[in-house]
């Protein structure tokens, strides 16, 4: 089975990889982790903040790497914000079939309500080394669209509006 889960930045999708690495036992690919392999070794000019190029230049990648990892009958939990929202289209039944999507959107209430709480959690599972452009004007903004396109999209999505629950039960 693959895992995809996405949202906006600070939704929890890599503390959610964590809980299910440890619950099911498959594996994590953070996309973070190779946006950065690729950007430091020079294998493109992109910057890390070229979000809306990066989800096109690597999502043809990570596409791939979902097909080779379903043909190999394997296990894998993809975690970040660089897949389309379109992403279906690239898969036959078959391998739509094995994966289960997941995207995580707070709501607006919940970021002005928590958004100390948000801050202070930032760097429960990895460490951001630049976090001063993150504001909760951004963060309302940034799940708004996020919403609005898994609704566009009829993607399914994991609202988190009155407290911070990622409970999303089995697979």
């Amino acid at each position: 089975m693959i895992i995809l889960i996405t949202g906006a930045s600070h939704t929890g999708k890599t503390f959610l990889a964590q809980k299910l690495l440890e619950k099911y036992q498959y594996p994590v690919l953070s996309l973070d982790l190779l946006k950065m392999g690729l950007i430091r070794s020079g294998q493109t000019d992109l910057t890390a903040t070229d979000d809306a190029k990066l989800t096109g230049y690597l999502w043809p990648i990570v596409r791939e790497m979902i097909k080779t990892t379903i043909e190999n009958k394997q296990n894998l939990i993809f975690e970040g914000c660089y897949i389309p929202f379109d992403w279906q289209k690239d898969f036959s039944s078959t391998h739509l079939s094995e994966i289960k999507y997941i995207c995580l959107v707070m709501s607006k209430a919940y970021i002005i309500d928590n958004f100390q709480d948000i801050i202070n959690y930032a760097n429960i599972i990895e460490q951001r080394l630049d976090d001063n452009d993150f504001t909760s004007e951004n963060a309302i903004r940034d799940n708004e669209h996020i919403f609005e396109q898994c609704q566009k999209y009829g993607l399914p999505y994991h609202l988190i509006d009155s407290k911070y629950d990622l409970n999303i039960g089995d697979l």
